[in-house]
């Protein structure tokens, strides 16, 4: 029972998961209104759309670790540069991978239509949505950093 109060009381580490909630509650509101319907996968499911949860996480750790140990901590600097490495991440590596998915689910889907002797993928389609815009992982870092110091002052 202890290790479960030592969790729950970590301000840090509850932060980054409100953070995490918080952006995929409002990734599926916003979703809900643009396509008009509700996915409650969506609620769960952390890749890609608007905002990022991932910088959402990040952010909100890192500023609730400044908040609580001090930008001069060794902690603080260490969550900075694993918030810089994440968010680069999701609108870099991760964006390009989603935008190769998309080509590639086209050339299958093209391939797999020809009349003489369609190839058999051992594929499915591939995962499109998996990286962020530049304005996504923002949104969401913005909405971290909102978060972490609301939790802040409320957790005093």
């Amino acid at each position: 029972m202890e290790i479960i109060y030592q969790i729950l009381s970590n301000k840090i580490l509850v932060t980054a998961f409100l953070g995490y909630f918080i952006a995929q509650i409002a990734k599926a509101i916003i979703e809900a209104i643009v396509d008009r319907t509700f996915s409650f996968r969506r609620l769960f499911s952390g890749n890609g759309g608007m905002p990022s949860s991932h910088a959402a996480t990040v952010c909100a750790l890192a500023t609730m670790t400044a908040l609580t140990l001090g930008v001069g901590s060794f902690e603080f600097a260490f969550a900075v540069i694993f918030a810089i490495v994440v968010m680069v991440d999701a609108s870099g590596v991760r964006r390009e991978t989603g935008n190769q998915a998309v080509i590639l689910n086209e050339l299958m889907e093209y391939f797999s239509k020809q009349r003489d002797n369609p190839p058999r993928f051992s594929h499915d389609r591939l995962k499109e949505l998996i990286g962020h815009t530049p304005l996504q992982v923002q949104t969401g870092a913005a909405l971290g950093i909102i978060t972490a110091v609301v939790a802040h002052l409320l957790w005093k």
